[in-house]
């Protein structure tokens, strides 16, 4: 299916590796222009020419807002614009009630939650004028239903998830989708150092393959996904038990 995307521009966010670095590389086999950003530059520079297609490598923080929001700034410098946004950031520690310090949740809001706002505060404005951009946001399932010693975690997505669907509906007239993307257990860094490699409780009986969640992003940017937005999809191999 040709998803109606090529030449478009994409800044993607936290992309050297994992959930990231999949989305990127998807867009990028759509014909999308895509620049991609990391702390490390050269974890980025060699992600970058993996994916190929003269992907734009950037070192950028994406852990605060001001580092959120430099990131856009350089995407659309290196792109000439930027029509697709996929934010991204890493986790933040794990903890539970019992351990986690308040000021701790200061850190994770910023890194999970502010740092979508402030991209998105930088990126959407020029898309709502010229009338067509597409949001899409890497959250977590933990969002409906929260996952053990990531408090954290849990508290700040959640907050980002509401701050996106309340922009999905200011925005949607002016050609502009918003929309998350709720990943489950898939086989990343990120999943191993946390400990949930298990497929236990994963009707799919395997860890999500990264390049499949890359290839619902693409499709959640692509032309043919103009009449989605505002919701939030789950992409984790049926373990999200609820109804709604």
């Amino acid at each position: 299916m040709d998803l109606g995307i090529s030449g478009r521009r994409a800044a993607v966010a936290a992309a050297s590796r994992g959930l990231g670095y999949a989305t990127a590389a998807a867009l990028a086999d759509e014909g999308v222009h895509v620049a991609l950003c990391s702390r490390d530059a050269g974890a980025i520079a060699n992600a970058a020419d993996s994916i190929g297609h003269d992907a734009v490598p950037l070192t950028a923080d994406v852990s605060t807002a001001n580092g959120a929001r430099g990131f856009v700034d350089a995407a659309r410098d290196a792109l000439g614009g930027i029509d697709i946004l996929v934010t991204n950031a890493g986790g933040p520690p794990p903890g539970d009630f019992s351990s986690t310090r308040v000021d701790q949740y200061l850190a994770a809001l910023e890194l999970n939650c502010l740092s979508v706002i402030a991209m998105c505060d930088a990126a959407v404005p020029a898309m709502r004028e010229q009338r067509w951009g597409r949001v899409v946001a890497i959250t977590s399932i933990a969002v409906r239903q929260p996952i053990p010693q990531l408090i954290l975690s849990n508290t700040a997505r959640a907050g980002a998830t509401g701050f996106l669907k309340t922009l999905a509906r200011e925005v949607a007239g002016d050609g502009v989708t918003v929309n998350s993307l709720q990943p489950g257990m898939h086989d990343t860094e990120r999943v191993r150092q946390l400990g949930h490699g298990s497929v236990d409780g994963i009707p799919a009986r395997m860890l999500g393959r990264p390049e499949d969640f890359g290839a619902i992003a693409a499709f959640v940017s692509s032309e043919h996904a103009r009449f989605l937005t505002g919701t939030a999809i789950p992409v984790d191999g049926g373990a999200y038990a609820g109804l709604l």
